[in-house]
């Protein structure tokens, strides 16, 4: 399950997702990013309430990343997932389970 909700502004666009960011709740975060993207606008990406990553997810989070998507995040878990992505690091390593 999964709730994206984009915030148009002058001169940014936020898209804030809820739930799991995995399998088939990519295609459509990516697509909201892509999308935001192609109106020239910067796009911030925040994880608000994520309870899950896979590494589809992760993958696409570092790909968003290279294209310029500034990713934020809320709790402890997808702001390790984040931090790891932006440093070039941790993102590769598994978080505890």
């Amino acid at each position: 399950m999964i709730r994206i909700m984009t915030a148009e502004e002058p001169g940014s666009t936020t898209i804030t997702v809820d739930g799991q960011l995995s399998g088939k709740t990519v295609e459509p975060v990516e697509a909201s990013c892509i999308q935001a993207l192609s109106r020239g606008k910067p796009v911030r990406l925040h994880l608000r309430d994520v309870a899950a990553i896979d590494e589809q997810g992760r993958t696409t989070l570092r790909h968003l990343a290279a294209k310029g998507v500034d990713l934020t995040a809320d709790g402890v878990y997808s702001s390790y997932i984040v931090d790891g992505i932006q440093s070039g690091g941790a993102s590769q390593r598994r978080w505890p389970q």
